[in-house]
């Protein structure tokens, strides 16, 4: 690929066309030899500012950037990724057309690659600001290959953070996007969430994952991550107390490291391998593994292996009954392990340069924003002048329409208070709490007068607001049906459920329910022969709040019948303010607000009760409209 390119560049003569060539042979060095990355897009910076080509300039910043990423040149890789931002920023004040697809798209690969420097400096935080930066942008031009990477690299990040459930989350959306595009590598983000799974101690989903990984890796030529898998396995196998299975994966995975001379995954294969031999007291045998492992290890200048594999070493031989051996290999461990300290010590230095960097450049930021933003303002305050005086005209038309309809609620609102807590109710839960004491039921007579009182407060606590939480409208109808059992001396049994739809800040407006519980009471149970019950289920059904009182009493046709002027009077005032306040709600919700009464009938047709059906629209404490 390389070669043709050079042929090309040989005979392109624009500039333009010169620049992205240079910056394509850039990008296919860029893993295998950075500095020839970092020379080739100097090259095309230097002619891409000779022709003032920005998307060049840009390009060249990338593939700088990207080869200091592999040379662990982290803070001249931030400069290089900050330019580039810069640069595709310029273009898309200036671009238009199908071109902006391609310029956006530069900018959040930018950002991602920001993401990736702190990262490797463990700065996770500033990493995941950048990583959300790139995914929004990637989201707006529906790049999916591309969004599938951003939940991929946020995965990594709360992975390293130790916030499992997170990390499992966004991999569950990369797989998503994945397999919609048919994505080939997906195969890798199933073995991830089998990791995940792994860590979080779910071995059985973490055999699922595997295996669907393994079978993904069957169809592609995949070595490196099939590898990776069979290590995996290994560890799985192992934590199954199946160390021949174990043993037999950690085998493939160093078999399949070796075929594509991948020293840093032989070395922790055979370091596994040695492990498993130490854990079996086959210590001779774990010499031999953990020796080879080691060799690699220093050969290819990984620290942390070095670490682990001197450690394992100075145990084996201290086994083994080899203290001069042990105590050489225990130094060299502390060694290795004092130098990955100082890279920490170094990379907290660096992290805290970057940081300093990154709020500098967020207040210029800023600072430039609200600049921008003053202009905008000065440019339409006139504008605004004009359609203020409109505004305030039609303000004040709604304002009036408003406090009228308040008013009118206030009233009512106001009347169903009286209505719940009249006279008469109070009387007679004071004379039923009167009676305990005479007949020395004092401990009852506390207890009840202690939910007198609470109802009374949650009443008058919520009485004046619009809504009243769901569950403190339950306590309040608790309370109420515990004081009325005493009333009528257990007369009733009754149950309020609450489905699992009901979320914590659902709310109703306050008084509603409980005048068709005391209807259900005074109207359906007390007249019945024998004890009764009733049930208040609260469900949301079709986005609207379903409140269902049912009883088991007489029937509403032969309440009616038994002509009861008083009672008839207080239920008719009951129904008809109630209807009013469900007509304004409705109004004012543009959603359904309505109460249906039915009789309950057996197979025979007899009546066996009464249900209330309220259906409102759902609304929530924090809310003056319902959600939608």
């Amino acid at each position: 690929m390389v070669d043709s390119l050079k042929k090309e560049l040989k005979i392109t003569k624009l500039d333009t066309s010169k620049v992205n060539t240079l910056n394509a042979i850039a990008n296919e060095f860029k893993e295998i030899n950075p500095d020839s990355t970092t020379f080739y897009a100097n090259k095309a910076m230097t002619l891409a500012q000779k022709t003032d080509y920005i998307f060049g300039l840009a390009s060249a910043s990338m593939n700088k950037g990207n080869a200091n990423i592999i040379l662990s040149q982290y803070k001249q890789a931030l400069v290089d990724f900050n330019n580039a931002q810069m640069h595709y920023q310029n273009l898309l004040e200036t671009t238009s057309g199908s071109d902006i697809k391609k310029v956006k798209n530069g900018l959040a690969r930018a950002y991602a690659s920001a993401g990736v420097v702190y990262s490797e400096v463990n700065n996770y935080s500033i990493a995941l600001n950048y990583y959300l930066k790139a995914l929004k942008i990637y989201q707006e031009i529906d790049q999916k290959n591309s969004i599938s990477k951003a939940y991929n690299n946020i995965a990594i990040v709360y992975k390293s953070q130790g916030n499992l459930t997170k990390a499992l989350d966004y991999l569950q959306k990369a797989l998503r996007i994945q397999k919609q595009i048919e994505e080939p590598t997906f195969g890798v983000t199933l073995m991830n969430i089998g990791v995940v799974y792994f860590e979080q101690g779910n071995e059985k989903q973490a055999f699922t994952y595997y295996s669907q990984a393994q079978q993904e890796f069957k169809k592609t030529d995949n070595e490196r991550n099939n590898a990776l898998l069979q290590n995996y396995w290994g560890d799985y196998f192992k934590k199954q107390h199946n160390l021949e299975q174990a043993f037999s994966y950690y085998q493939k995975s160093l078999t399949l490291y070796e075929a594509i001379d991948n020293q840093f995954g032989a070395s922790l294969a055979l370091f596994n391998m040695g492990q498993l031999y130490f854990d079996l007291k086959k210590y001779n045998d774990a010499l031999t593994y953990t020796t080879k492992s080691l060799d690699l290890a220093k050969a290819i200048g990984v620290i942390d292996q070095k670490i682990h594999s001197e450690k394992l070493l100075s145990d084996i031989y201290s086994a083994l009954n080899n203290p001069t051996e042990s105590l050489v290999h225990y130094k060299e461990y502390i060694i290795a392990k004092d130098s990955l300290n100082n890279e920490e010590n170094n990379k907290k230095f660096l992290r805290s340069e970057m940081n300093f960097e990154y709020q500098k450049r967020e207040a210029l930021m800023l600072e430039e924003n609200k600049r921008q933003q003053q202009l905008t303002w000065f440019a339409i305050i006139g504008g605004l002048l004009l359609l203020g005086l409109i505004f305030v005209t039609y303000n004040r038309l709604q304002i009036k329409r408003r406090l009228t309809l308040q008013k009118e609620v206030a009233e009512y609102e106001q009347k169903a208070l009286h209505l719940q807590m009249n006279p008469h109710f109070v009387f007679n839960c004071l004379g039923s709490i009167s009676s305990f004491i005479v007949q020395n039921g004092t401990d009852s007579a506390i207890k009840y007068l202690s939910k007198f009182s609470k109802l009374m407060r949650l009443t008058l606590e919520y009485s004046k607001g619009s809504l009243i939480p769901i569950d403190k409208e339950i306590e309040s109808l608790q309370n109420y049906l515990e004081l009325e059992q005493l009333r009528f001396n257990n007369k009733f049994e009754f149950r309020i459920h609450s489905s699992s739809a009901i979320e914590d800040d659902m709310a109703l407006p306050p008084l509603l329910v409980q005048p068709f519980v005391e209807n259900a009471i005074l109207h359906g149970i007390v007249p019945k022969e024998g004890n009764g019950r009733i049930e208040v289920n609260f469900n949301v059904i079709s986005n609207q709040l379903i409140c269902t009182i049912t009883d088991d009493g007489i029937g509403f046709s032969k309440s009616k019948a038994m002509k009861e002027n008083s009672v008839k009077a207080h239920q008719s005032m009951a129904l008809e303010i109630t209807k009013k306040r469900l007509e304004m709600m409705e109004s004012s919700t543009q959603q359904k607000a309505h109460v249906t009464m039915e009789e309950v009938q057996n197979i025979d047709n007899q009546i066996i009760g009464t249900k209330i059906i309220i259906t409102l629209p759902i609304q929530y404490t924090l809310d003056t409209k319902p959600r939608i």
